[in-house]
């Protein structure tokens, strides 16, 4: 957990938990590029509540393009957001909306970086040459 807060003090609750399931078998060369990677892909909870609230007064499911639901996002738009009701239920949603588009990031990213930054026991590179 302390890799967490090291790298990434912003991330609460269930989504610290997440990611450092998914950054405690990273040495710290991969954890800090996991974390920068992350950080400019992750949306946070509070944007997407605003994002929300705002297609009451204006355009609803902007937030469901924010977080790359397009469909739904188009759905909401044609609807009104079901009506605003859809866009009700979302406000109480946010958290989980954010945490799961978050979650398939965090994967994301980790995979990127366990892709690019091979782990090596002796601190060696593939090419058998000091890193």
């Amino acid at each position: 957990m302390s890799k967490v807060l090291k790298y990434l003090p912003e991330v609460e609750g269930d989504e610290q938990v997440f990611v450092a399931q998914i950054i405690k078998q990273m040495n710290e060369s991969q954890a800090l590029q996991f974390a920068n990677l992350y950080r400019a892909r992750r949306r946070e909870p509070m944007t997407v509540l605003l994002m929300n609230l705002f297609g009451f007064v204006a355009i609803a499911g902007v937030h469901r393009f924010y977080l790359g639901q397009i469909g739904m996002g188009l759905l909401y738009l044609i609807t009104g957001g079901f009506c605003l009701v859809g866009t009700v239920i979302d406000c109480f949603r946010y958290e989980s909306l954010s945490f799961n588009y978050n979650q398939a990031k965090a994967q994301e990213c980790a995979r990127i970086v366990m892709d690019t930054m091979p782990d090596t026991p002796d601190g060696t590179d593939d090419g058998g040459e000091a890193v």
